[in-house]
């Protein structure tokens, strides 16, 4: 493959919640620096509640020599506590924030002094400058709270007058609901670059919950096709990376940036996605 198609890889990874998972993270990264990724972001329980497991898994990627970048989320914070928890990434050597006003965690008031993801932004910018490189989330198929989809484009905006960097969008198996999200963006005359994010199908059960949750679609043709596998894991994955090479090459025709990819951990699924678009080593 020509240099000129080599599009830039980033990946996400979640705190382990063991010694066993943190050491088999551990061997996974492994396999997937062979990817060279611009950075490796790790998620933040709903309300902070993996505060500790996330800067931890951060710190290791950084020491592997891998750029690496926090998840943030605002839900349940203070200013207090958000500074002191820059002062701790500042110290650490992270560069770079996924800045996200985060889920509540079940039982929760909306507590805390942020409402939304753009105050945060606005806060990390006023009180460490250019310190760090700013993601932020964006919804091609509209947040599952949105008022609207007019409301929802608003809040993105938002977030980058606010000072974001980039953004990361939750994942879609439709090119189109993003190709039209950019030209959204692009006629509010936004130029920060917008990373579409991309989950490998592995297992139909655990895709349907998740897209349920957090209100990704997905395209009816897959979904009756995944049905119809039954418990078949091995026809699941190959039509899995199939589909989802596809949606890649789409993304990368269309003058995708770049490609963040959800690993949920495994290195198998990315890897052969990547293998597929010339992306490996």
């Amino acid at each position: 493959m020509s240099a000129n198609n080599r599009i830039p890889v980033s990946l996400e990874f979640f705190p382990p919640k063991t010694p066993e998972g943190a050491e088999k993270l551990r061997v996974v990264r492994q396999q997937l620096y062979g990817l060279k990724p611009e950075f490796c972001s790790v998620t933040f329980g709903a309300g902070g509640s993996t505060q500790e497991g996330t800067f931890n898994t951060v710190r290791d990627i950084l020491a592997e020599g891998t750029d690496a970048a926090s998840h943030f989320s605002c839900v349940g914070a203070t200013k207090a506590t958000v500074r002191v928890q820059l002062a701790t990434l500042k110290a650490m050597g992270v560069k770079r924030l996924v800045a996200l006003r985060g889920d509540l965690p079940s039982g929760y008031g909306a507590g805390g002094e942020f409402h939304y993801a753009s105050d945060l932004v606005e806060f990390i910018r006023a009180e460490t400058g250019d310190d760090f490189h700013i993601e932020v989330a964006a919804y091609p198929e509209v947040h599952p709270q949105a008022k609207s989809p007019a409301s929802d484009l608003q809040a993105f905006a938002a977030k980058v007058k606010a000072g974001a960097n980039s953004a990361i969008t939750q994942y879609f198996y439709n090119s189109d609901a993003y190709f039209r999200f950019q030209e959204e963006v692009d006629a509010l005359g936004i130029t920060v670059p917008v990373v579409p994010g991309i989950m490998p199908i592995t297992s139909s059960t655990q895709l349907m919950r998740f897209s349920d949750a957090c209100g990704a679609e997905i395209p009816r043709w897959i979904r009756l096709r995944l049905q119809s596998y039954g418990d078949d894991v091995a026809s699941i994955k190959a039509f899995g990376l199939e589909v989802v090479t596809d949606l890649c090459e789409q993304l990368r025709a269309g003058g995708a940036p770049a490609l963040h990819f959800y690993t949920m951990n495994q290195s198998a699924p990315t890897l052969a996605l990547c293998e597929n678009l010339g992306l490996s080593a």
